[in-house]
């Protein structure tokens, strides 16, 4: 805005060492402790007690049963275990092209671990459901629990499968009043994949022809269709400037999703490619969205960086890049961190599922960021001193 003064902002610190401040951070673990790391100390064991019920099983099944029928052929074929194994081969080696470029191989692939995901995602949408109601509410505070008609977007860096069951699946526990739109974009082919799903998810499964009139009669999709929309681009985030995110993100604010996609591409790009991608996504998301970034705990998620083979947490990279940069650099945006956990367990049901494939338990780390405007963000706190 003309004659309007910029903010102040405190300089970045001069100190910027991931070994001198990981010191400090210990220190500082001594004395107190963040509300932050609290909640992430307790998280796993908070999940290791946690006992899941008989209608969590029910929906886990459910889940299970929409990649059973939506790969069926897949999964009865006889050469599934040669391909499994191929595709398994493909992962040891990080040869992602071989593992995600060939249909045949992604359709084994998201038969196998898909499914796993797709629960454990539909989980952490739980977990962030609060401020997800923000978001389909347009930023303002719901009235009532999703009472009226709303509509959460969400546009998935690296999504495939699995993100798009978990939307399905967090439809299906939440209110009819309550729709949801998934833009997938991936360098893979998703797209016949992706139209198997929605079309598992937005359809009555099928039942035998032996089945009861009130099996038949309650048959039903786990979805309405005119709750859920799907696409699918194929195409390399990493080029994508300043100029072509506009027309991804829109204007109204939505939840962007970056998981088991992040380190990857730390991985297999380097830093700087994965930095500017983040950089431009920041300078032109809308005030309000929200960033959801799931990946591998520990040092499953590490990335060397420089001549001296330096590794640094996945974690800290995402905040260094985020949480230090300066908002005149963003056009005026800043990130703030309202969840994270370094460690989480996503368990299966212990006994009851049927799969054809043996499933695993599975662990992550995730972190979730807010879109704010710094420049409005200082000026209310300005005004809150002055009062």
């Amino acid at each position: 805005m003309v004659g309007k003064k910029k903010a102040s902002f405190r300089p970045k610190p001069k100190v910027n060492d991931y070994a001198t401040i990981k010191k400090k951070q210990q220190q500082k673990r001594a004395q107190a402790v963040s509300a932050l790391s609290k909640d992430h100390e307790t998280q796993d064991e908070l999940d290791s007690k946690q006992v899941l019920s008989d209608d969590d099983r029910k929906q886990q099944q459910r889940v299970l049963d929409i990649f059973r029928h939506a790969f069926s052929e897949t999964l009865t074929s006889s050469t599934l275990t040669i391909t499994l194994q191929s595709v398994k081969q493909a992962l040891y080696d990080r040869d992602f092209g071989k593992a995600f470029g060939d249909p045949e191989y992604l359709e084994v692939y998201a038969a196998r671990w898909s499914p796993t995901r797709a629960l454990c995602y539909t989980s952490v949408l739980g977990r962030i459901q609060e401020h997800l109601e923000l978001l389909s509410h347009d930023g303002t505070a719901p009235t009532t629990h999703l009472q009226k008609s709303q509509h959460l977007k969400i546009l998935s860096i690296g999504g495939g499968a699995a993100e798009l069951v978990a939307l399905g699946a967090f439809l299906n526990q939440n209110p009819s009043s309550l729709s949801g739109s998934i833009a997938l974009l991936d360098s893979g082919p998703w797209e016949a994949i992706v139209t198997k799903l929605t079309t598992a998810l937005t359809t009555p499964p099928p039942v035998s022809k032996y089945a009861s009139e009130a099996v038949k009669l309650s048959n039903a999709a786990m979805v309405d269709p005119s709750r859920l929309a799907a696409t699918f681009n194929q195409q390399d985030a990493l080029t994508f400037d300043k100029d072509s995110f506009p027309s991804l993100l829109g204007t109204t604010p939505l939840l962007v999703t970056i998981l088991f996609t992040l380190n990857e591409l730390f991985a297999t790009s380097g830093i700087g490619k994965p930095t500017t991608f983040l950089l431009n996504l920041t300078a032109t998301i809308p005030f309000g969205s929200l960033l959801l970034v799931v990946d591998s705990p520990g040092s499953y998620s590490e990335t060397t960086v420089g001549k001296e083979a330096k590794r640094y947490p996945m974690h800290w990279l995402l905040d260094e890049i985020l949480l230090r940069t300066e908002p005149e650099n963003l056009n005026g945006r800043r990130w703030v961190k309202i969840k994270s956990h370094e460690s989480v367990w996503f368990r299966l049901a212990s006994e009851g599922l049927d799969y054809p494939i043996p499933l695993e338990n599975m662990r992550y780390q995730m972190h979730l960021y807010r879109a704010e405007d710094a420049y409005q963000q200082q000026e209310d706190d300005d005004q809150e001193s002055i009062v």
